[in-house]
């Protein structure tokens, strides 16, 4: 199975190389996408340009346009593995939340399912390092997202997560990833959303150990991801037919 990871960054310089080095050290064969947008000011972008150049079969840098956040480049970058030929796709975190241990369960479990979700509320799931009000949040998201949409995950903010090839095209025809609500102002709300056009395929979660930081969420971001659900509800998720 040919496995892609989209891994959007943005002013990691000083962690990016190990963590490219991490990542090809539990997938031999998996080829990374680096996605970088206009928001990033530091030597991320030469950084992986050079490790690029010394596995050009391993690590590729994507250049998105714009700088308009971390959905758009996660879109981008799953357009570009379709394109590329990709049998599974993992979105990862480029900030070192994400533990590159995890990725060999996750390619495992893909031989057999349609989507894998991690989640930070499954048994042997937690946090680490992330602040009270950050876990409540995603606690009352997680709620209120299966109670609005009938979804029944653990976890439905949590980022790691993959998808066979065929799921993300079926998404990107019935959908468009041009039209995704979290394009309009709600990025947090990414990963709820796909989740929930996924939520009828056949999906396995994998508990994982989220390594957050201190950041904090503005009360606007968190207001429109909120209000973005009952947009979502009106939408339809791919069914286990529309996938080719």
């Amino acid at each position: 199975m040919k496995t892609y990871i989209v891994m959007p960054v943005a002013n990691e310089e000083a962690t990016i190389a190990d963590l490219l080095a991490r990542i090809r050290g539990h997938l031999t064969d998996a080829r990374t996408l680096v996605v970088m947008d206009r928001f990033s000011r530091d030597r991320t972008m030469e950084i992986v340009h050079e490790i690029s150049l010394m596995y050009p079969d391993r690590v590729s840098l994507l250049l998105y346009p714009e700088s308009t956040g971390f959905a758009s480049c996660y879109l981008y970058g799953f357009r570009a593995a379709c394109n590329c030929g990709a049998d599974s796709v993992i979105e990862m975190d480029g900030g070192g939340s994400h533990d590159p241990a995890v990725l060999p369960r996750m390619v495992e479990l893909l031989r057999d399912r349609d989507c894998v979700f991690s989640s930070r509320f499954a048994p042997g799931g937690g946090f680490e390092s992330h602040p009270l009000q950050r876990r409540l949040i995603s606690w009352a998201g997680t709620k209120m997202a299966n109670a609005l949409l009938s979804t029944k995950l653990s976890d439905m903010t949590s980022g790691f997560e993959g998808f066979r090839a065929s799921v993300l095209r079926a998404i990107d025809r019935k959908i468009g990833f041009e039209n995704f609500l979290s394009l309009q102002g709600a990025q947090h709300f990414f990963q709820t959303e796909m989740r929930y056009y996924c939520s009828r395929l056949h999906w396995a979660e994998i508990p994982i150990q989220y390594r957050g930081s201190s950041s904090t969420l503005k009360a606007k971001t968190v207001w429109n991801s909120f209000n973005a659900l009952y947009t979502l509800g009106c939408r339809r998720p791919i069914e286990p037919g529309e996938l080719t």
